[in-house]
């Protein structure tokens, strides 16, 4: 297990969902037994897997759920989720090499728009949470990615300044995110996002986790 060492130069945040998890099979299976339960037509898969990274509120409320029964489909999404998400989740190929190459030179952290409980019990689940200093979910501030709330709360948790701080995600909501906090941010192919988005929203992008930490590393960090 790495030392949590102030004097680390450097500071990686993680994405959680297409970047080191994926969680699709967990997902779309949620989805449908919310449908299922509560009724309307399931989405089609490809309509989801384009929403995945947003809060489940704003997926339900873009898959066209009434405002007024979103709590409802969510909750039970959340009830299925639960069941289901350690056995229906596999690490993305790099993802633990990557964790343990990262933990040498920096200090970690995970900003994910997944509930934090959920997102604890699966990185516990791989054996990998204790990489990690903070894990930053979506119950843990009002406002997420693009924001860049989530970012800079890990941040103060961490007591980090933004210099020498990496975020690595799937989607333009991380590469934004990071921008309006002031960090360096890598686009992840591998994932939900698009390449032409990831390329109109950042200038790094990298295949996987692994590629991205590489990068990092051999990124000096400039002095203050």
């Amino acid at each position: 297990m790495p030392i949590s060492d102030n004097r680390r130069p450097y500071t990686i945040l993680f994405d959680l969902d297409g970047t080191l998890i994926d969680s699709t099979e967990a997902i779309l299976e949620s989805f449908a037994r919310s449908f299922e339960i509560l009724g309307g037509e399931v989405p089609d898969v490809e309509v989801i897997k384009a929403q995945v990274g947003h809060p489940l509120a704003d997926m339900y409320r873009k898959l066209g759920v009434p405002e007024e029964r979103i709590d409802d489909y969510v909750r039970t999404y959340k009830e299925n989720y639960r069941q289901v998400h350690t056995q229906k989740t596999v690490l993305l190929p790099g993802a633990e090499a990557a964790v343990k190459k990262a933990a040498e030179f920096a200090r970690l952290g995970i900003v994910t728009t997944k509930t934090g409980l959920y997102s604890q019990e699966l990185m516990e689940h791989f054996g990998l949470m204790e990489y990690f200093d903070v894990l930053i979910g979506s119950e843990d501030v009002t406002r997420h990615k693009p924001h860049p709330e989530p970012i800079l709360s890990a941040l103060k948790r961490m007591g980090c300044p933004p210099k020498g701080c990496w975020m690595i995600g799937d989607t333009c909501m991380d590469l934004e995110a990071a921008r309006r906090a002031g960090i360096e941010g890598i686009g992840l192919l591998c994932g939900y996002g698009k390449e032409e988005d990831l390329r109109r929203c950042g200038e790094r992008l990298a295949p996987d986790a692994l590629s991205a930490v590489t990068l990092i590393a051999q990124t000096p960090v400039e002095p203050s």
